[in-house]
């Protein structure tokens, strides 16, 4: 079996870790049977040969792509530059890919859309998602109800569907919650990977990142412990099961 590759852009080292134990649990996959490329402290090898690898999955983190550059600290612009240098090839050539909250900014970004802060944030927490028609026959989606619980909690979105990609999952908040670009090219507003303790300790490291009130982390914390989530980690589990001996 070729590797997945998992590009993670987190620079505090506990929800690096967390972040890709996540993975490897909901893709029931083992360490060696990914590569592991933490951008917030290593480029892109030159070299890197995207066929060796099974798909691509890229997690989430604190930048956003909408910021004017001038906002935005040097390793944000560098992460940005080595995963949008990617897109081209991974777009072009069709290559399974996930982006996950992150992600979909990238896509969008790549593909021409508009991603901003005009509308769709959503605070901390969870929101039901629902199956569009797309949604309902898309090989990744196989088996989920026309309705679950996901965690969010991001300060931008993606505007409108971006021209070539097909609408899987909405939201009342926020419409574009799951995306395709060809037939392997995904990417999420939601977090799959992560269930309610996943989050609360996400709550703990960014509550003076802008995303909640600090003193409503508590509060935060317990809302997610309590959710549901069972079901969002099925898209991980479904990528992985769907390439791994493609």
């Amino acid at each position: 079996m070729k590797p997945f590759l998992i590009l993670q852009l987190r620079p505090e080292p506990e929800a690096s870790d967390n972040e890709f134990e996540a993975f490897l649990s909901r893709g029931g996959l083992r360490p060696d049977e990914t590569r592991r490329i933490r951008l917030e402290r290593e480029e892109i090898p030159a070299d890197l040969d995207l066929s060796e690898y099974a798909g691509v999955i890229v997690g989430g983190g604190p930048g956003c792509i909408s910021d004017p550059d001038d906002r935005k600290p040097e390793v944000e612009r560098r992460i940005e530059r080595e995963i949008l240098g990617l897109m081209p090839q991974i777009a072009g050539q069709d290559i399974p890919f996930l982006g996950c909250c992150y992600g979909i900014g990238i896509l969008a970004h790549h593909l021409g859309g508009r991603v901003s802060k005009e509308r769709y944030g959503e605070a901390v927490g969870a929101v039901p998602c629902r199956l569009t028609g797309a949604g309902r026959t898309d090989p990744v989606l196989a088996g989920f109800p026309d309705s679950f619980d996901a965690l969010v909690g991001h300060k931008e979105a993606v505007q409108e569907l971006p021209v070539g990609c097909a609408h899987l999952l909405e939201s009342d908040a926020c419409p574009f919650q799951m995306i395709r670009y060809g037939q392997n090219v995904y990417a999420t507003q939601f977090h799959p990977e992560a269930d309610g303790e996943v989050f609360a300790l996400r709550i703990d490291i960014y509550r003076h990142k802008g995303y909640f009130p600090p003193e409503e982390a508590d509060a935060l914390t317990e809302a997610v412990l309590a959710t549901d989530t069972s079901m969002a980690p099925r898209i991980i589990s479904n990528f992985v099961a769907r390439y791994r001996n493609a």
